[in-house]
């Protein structure tokens, strides 16, 4: 029977993935990834199934969305179970949309498997709280540019607010993007910028609106990366700290 799976395979790291979406994997006929899918998870497929990138990365894609959606539906009726597996989550700025409509004209039975978002995984991995009572108490999540390549619209209004502000597919506009956090007056906010998170090739840096484009220059940042902008930044100090309590304590006391 044709069918098509979307799948999360999370954000970087291989255990980051749920237990359904690797059962998924394990049945799956064909596998079509994307360049942010770390390639460990392909061991899960079977040996028969075909295994095709069609991954995207800024300034270079493999196939346009439209051949994407063409493999899809081809390769669901001539193979039977596809899967498309993507970094993150399917439906956080992973066009899913598009492929699901694809399918849905197809005549194709479709399933979605929520993935973990690099949106939330990123700070995380980095001991960034997204909210703290008494600190922030909502969060955004935006891409930086639209599919004109201009920025967002939202990021203007998420500098107005006094939330935690993820940036996703911005670094190509950060200096940009920090001059309207400045002049809606936030040049001293905290920004932390994460690289390839969870990956084991992370990599961070730390400032405010004011400094983080020269520091991020300075360091080599470059996509895949994350921007955090807010308070809670601050906050990595001290979750850094109580760890390293917690760790001492537990050492004295063996």
């Amino acid at each position: 029977m044709a069918k098509l799976s979307l799948v999360g395979a999370g954000p970087g790291d291989p255990e980051l993935i749920t237990l359904k979406a690797i059962n998924v994997l394990k049945r799956a006929d064909v596998i079509l990834y994307d360049a942010l899918v770390n390639e460990e998870l392909l061991s899960y497929a079977k040996p028969a199934a075909v295994l095709q990138f069609v991954g995207k990365r800024y300034g270079c894609h493999s196939l346009s969305q439209q051949e994407i959606n063409h493999l899809i539906v081809e390769y669901a009726y001539s193979h039977g179970h596809v899967v498309r597996l993507k970094g993150g989550d399917p439906f956080v700025f992973g066009r899913a949309g598009e492929e699901i409509a694809a399918a849905n004209a197809a005549g194709i039975q479709v399933e979605v498997i929520p993935g973990i978002s690099s949106a939330l995984a990123a700070a995380e991995s980095q001991m960034i709280p997204l909210t703290s009572r008494g600190v922030t108490e909502s969060f955004w999540v935006t891409t930086g540019t639209t599919l004109t390549g201009d920025i967002s619209g939202d990021i203007e209004l998420a500098a107005r607010s006094t939330a935690t502000v993820i940036i996703l597919m911005a670094m190509s506009k950060l200096e940009a993007i920090m001059e309207i956090f400045t002049e809606h007056g936030k040049k001293d906010l905290p920004v932390a910028i994460i690289q390839e998170a969870t990956t084991g090739r992370d990599k961070m840096v730390v400032g405010t609106v004011t400094d983080i484009y020269y520091k991020a220059q300075h360091e080599g940042m470059a996509n895949p990366a994350v921007i955090v902008v807010g308070e809670v930044v601050r906050l990595r100090n001290i979750a850094a700290e109580v760890q390293a309590l917690i760790k001492k304590k537990n050492n004295e006391e063996r």
